[in-house]
């Protein structure tokens, strides 16, 4: 078994408490979800936001999930870079896992789809 690092990123309409920790939450479970992941295969997650996103903390939104209250969960703000996708939260899960390295599914939603579509499947 080999420590894995799954990428996810989706976006908000507008910075706003409610609508982060909801589409945190959906991203995460689909990232889990997509790659057979259950709360103890998971090493850590480190979240960042865009620096227009200061209305909730979306690591409360992966804490909040059922059986994932161990999770080492950390976040951070993005890099403000002219030119970057805005309201966008990134999500780098490290996992334990057998899955070879192409064979992990990265999970992008919304507005994100733009980021990584080399890796959308």
């Amino acid at each position: 078994m080999t420590v894995r690092g799954i990428r996810g990123a989706t976006t908000v309409v507008r910075d706003n408490s409610e609508e982060v920790l909801t589409v945190t939450e959906a991203l995460v479970k689909e990232m889990a979800q997509s790659n057979g992941i259950q709360p103890a295969d998971i090493v850590s997650v480190i979240l960042s936001t865009t620096q227009d996103i200061e209305s909730a903390f979306p690591a409360k939104a992966v804490r909040s999930l059922e059986g994932w209250k161990y999770v080492p969960v950390m976040c951070a703000h993005e890099m403000n870079v002219p030119g970057g996708l805005p309201l966008c939260i990134r999500v780098l899960m490290h996992v334990n896992s057998d899955i070879p390295q192409e064979g992990i599914q990265h999970i992008y939603q919304n507005e994100a789809l733009k980021l990584r579509p080399d890796l959308q499947k």
